[in-house]
């Protein structure tokens, strides 16, 4: 017997129980977008591995250690997208999409990196992220975080996720602070983990993201971020949380909030939850007005934010105990003998033609109706429809509602489909 073949660690299969939730969730999201005027953009999933290296920086641990990168036959270096904006920015100045034009787009789809896979994290996961270009006032970061607060309002987890922000002001200021936190820590380096004591010469800023507590308890004497500031980085931070405070989406200003991709400036924030235990980021984002001259364009000013399809699901499922699966069917169709069957098989048809936002799911296979009716309820369905001999013969059907509160009842072929139509709005 040949050995079973089995997916390759930390890049799972979306099985159907599993699919109807992630169906709900991108619709959500679709809907979402949509009414901010976001247009949808598409990237090839393998990319140059030249395009992460200079956006991402090379010191970074997803190019350092993450990346799925390989030689093509003609020996060019390729990668498969650890994330999107990169691809997107790429795009965008391959097309002339961002000189002297404003743009709001948005992408889902697969991304790749090596981790150590856990639950809500994997080698292959799903990224849906927004990017806005062209527009450098505080007016569009405040209108990229009511989007993401609109998704969790939509998604009935208002409750569970707390936004923090923050300013990692100009480069310049960056800089500045770079050098400031570089002198504190090295004044501390015994008490630094290895981890901490390698990204201080590589990647300072990432330090301040250490889980380590020991780490953390040095970085209460740390400069602050906020405190390096340039003064126009300043008024857009402050514009910025006056405007989020008038819309009335409370927030907390985190001074050791850095993002961990080089590209970031100014605006920076995340999306935590403590609902799937541990505090954790759902989604996170921020301005990256160097990105497209870095990558080859001319200048403009970036924000955007991405938030992981897997840990949104998982979240969703977690607060909502299963009632984001969907059924497989609203009506399923039955019917006994053969003539019955040809009948049921036009019918159906008819009935996808009259209700085309309806699923409906016909018995095949035979069986007697204690076995059909068996398979109907395990569909989900709302009603199923029976035909047999009689009912052909006087081009009725019967009604059995399974899910609602009402009596079996004959209907005519004629207004069968506004019947329906009725409980299954009602349901």
């Amino acid at each position: 017997m040949a050995k079973t073949i089995q997916a390759i660690r930390g890049m799972n299969d979306c099985l159907p129980q599993v699919s109807a939730a992630w169906q709900r969730v991108e619709g959500t999201i679709r809907q979402v977008v949509a009414s901010y005027g976001y247009q949808e953009i598409r990237t090839p999933i393998v990319e140059s591995t030249e395009l992460f290296k200079r956006s991402i920086g090379e010191v970074t641990d997803i190019v350092e250690k993450e990346m799925y990168t390989f030689e093509d036959r003609n020996g060019d270096s390729l990668t498969l997208r650890p994330e999107g904006t990169a691809s997107c920015v790429r795009a965008g100045n391959e097309h002339g999409l961002f000189y002297n034009q404003q743009q709001r787009l948005w992408y889902m789809g697969p991304m790749f990196r090596h981790e150590r896979p856990q639950k809500g994290r994997y080698r292959q996961f799903h990224q849906f992220g927004v990017e806005a270009y062209g527009l450098e006032g505080p007016d569009i970061d405040v209108e990229v975080i009511l989007l993401s607060a609109r998704l969790w309002k939509a998604f009935g987890m208002t409750q569970h996720v707390k936004l923090q922000i923050n300013s990692l002001g100009s480069n310049e200021a960056r800089q500045a602070y770079r050098d400031a936190l570089v002198q504190f820590l090295t004044l501390h380096e015994e008490k630094l983990d290895e981890d901490s004591r390698r990204r201080m010469t590589t990647n300072p800023l990432r330090v301040l993201d250490s889980k380590n507590p020991q780490v953390q308890a040095v970085l209460e004497d740390a400069p602050s971020l906020l405190d390096c500031l340039d003064a126009e980085s300043k008024e857009h931070f402050s514009k910025l949380c006056e405007r989020l405070s008038q819309a009335g989406i409370q927030y907390e200003v985190n001074p050791r909030l850095v993002r961990g991709l080089d590209y970031y400036n100014r605006t920076v924030f995340e999306w935590v939850t403590d609902s799937l235990g541990a505090q954790g980021t759902v989604c996170a984002g921020g301005r990256y007005d160097g990105l497209v001259e870095q990558l080859g364009g001319k200048p403009s000013p970036a924000v955007g934010f991405a938030l992981g399809l897997e840990r949104l699901v998982l979240l969703l499922e977690t607060l909502e105990e299963g009632a984001l699966e969907l059924a497989a069917a609203e009506v399923y169709i039955c019917a006994l003998g053969e003539e019955a069957e040809s009948a049921a098989l036009n019918l159906a048809e008819s009935l996808r033609d009259e209700l085309p936002h309806c699923k409906f799911m016909l018995h095949c296979g035979g069986g007697n109706m204690k076995k059909q009716l068996k398979r109907a309820d395990k569909s989900g369905a709302t009603v199923a429809l029976i035909l047999g001999s009689d009912e052909v013969a006087n081009r009725t059907v019967t009604l059995k509602p399974l899910r609602i509160e009402q009596s079996q009842q004959t209907i005519a072929f004629d207004s069968l489909a506004a019947t329906l139509a009725s409980l299954i709005k009602a349901e």
